[in-house]
């Protein structure tokens, strides 16, 4: 059977690409209105991509035999449970932006093509470029306790910003790239144009900002996607190494890793959408925000100074599992008070 570079036959990378195409395709079209996504069809978007996963083990099953399925869904276990700690980043990384419901499906949406092509680029290289992780892992880990305290700090009032002028991230981007500090509907870069038609908008009339000709700008829904894309990359020095530890096939490695996030990006919308409606379980979050900036710190140090002492990734779904549910349990038994 003739076999392609990454050691499979020509098939099995077709059936893979088209797989993943077609469901990134499908899952763009049906958000492309940039609505909130209900507690009832992220559910049914988790199942969705929790089918293709899986059916893609299943595929591998009936063409490879049960060891190179077995190879895959382990790495596409491991990627689930090494990722999961990314959803409570993600939900600060919102908070701090105070991104408006209906377009996180979008910023997500081209975070997982980051994510799709950070991944490609770490299978490539393998491990032997990764071991910066510890050093960077020490320093996200402050970025991730300083998410937690201004999330902590918040009114959580679900106000969105009008200006990003004084924004930190706005502050620091544009000192490399033009950035514009309002949201423009959907739009992740605007031409000078575009800028100039948005000052030009009434409830704009007192803002004052300097369109340079034949520039493009920025505007705070690119600084989000950055944001989430760093986050990712920052996890991704945790997953990659222990999904290349099951298989050294660069096809399992890749698409494992692939549908994993993509079904876990999913999930997110439900946590979301369970924030919305369980008025405790934004507190385990905050939790379990400091809790994965203590294991990102703990589990650098180990990997810098072998002092012996890190968290498991079971130990950490433990600790992610027993926060969730403490968090909705208390929800339903001390709800909260109605205003009057």
């Amino acid at each position: 059977m003739e076999q392609t570079s990454l050691g499979f036959p020509p098939l099995t990378v077709t059936v893979f690409i088209v797989l993943a195409v077609s469901a990134l395709a499908i899952d763009l079209i049906a958000h492309r209105k940039d609505k909130p996504i209900s507690l009832k069809n992220a559910s049914i978007w988790c199942l969705f991509w929790l089918s293709i996963g899986l059916g893609f083990g299943g595929f591998l099953y009936v063409q490879h035999g049960a060891d190179i399925a077995s190879l895959y869904l382990t790495g596409y276990a491991l990627e689930e449970v090494l990722s999961v700690d990314n959803l409570f980043v993600i939900m600060a990384i919102f908070a701090w932006f105070k991104i408006p419901n209906g377009y996180r499906h979008r910023v997500l949406y081209w975070g997982i093509i980051g994510a799709i092509v950070f991944r490609g680029i770490f299978v490539a290289i393998g491990t032997g470029l990764l071991a910066l992780g510890p050093w960077v892992e020490m320093l996200f880990a402050v970025i991730v306790f300083f998410t937690a305290i201004m999330m902590l700090r918040s009114n959580h009032d679900g106000d969105e910003i009008e200006d990003y002028s004084r924004h930190p991230a706005n502050r620091l981007v544009r000192r490399f790239f033009p950035v514009y500090p309002k949201l423009v509907g959907n739009h992740f870069l605007l031409s000078a144009e575009e800028v100039k038609a948005d000052l030009a908008r009434p409830e704009n009339k007192d803002f004052v900002f300097h369109v340079k000709k034949n520039v493009r700008y920025a505007t705070p829904l690119f600084l989000c996607v950055a944001v989430v894309e760093i986050s990712d990359v920052m996890f991704a020095f945790d997953s990659v190494p222990a999904v290349i530890a099951v298989s050294r096939e660069p096809l399992i490695v890749y698409s494992a890793m692939m549908f994993a996030v993509l079904g876990l990006r999913t999930f997110y919308f439900v946590l979301e959408a369970l924030r919305n409606h369980l008025v405790h379980l934004e507190k385990a979050v905050i939790f379990l925000l400091f809790f994965v900036g203590f294991k990102l710190a703990l589990n650098a140090s180990e990997h810098i100074w072998h002092h012996g002492y890190e968290i498991s990734a079971t130990a950490s779904l433990g600790v992610v599992l027993a926060a969730l549910a403490i968090g909705i349990l208390s929800s339903f038994i001390f709800p909260a008070k109605d205003d009057k």
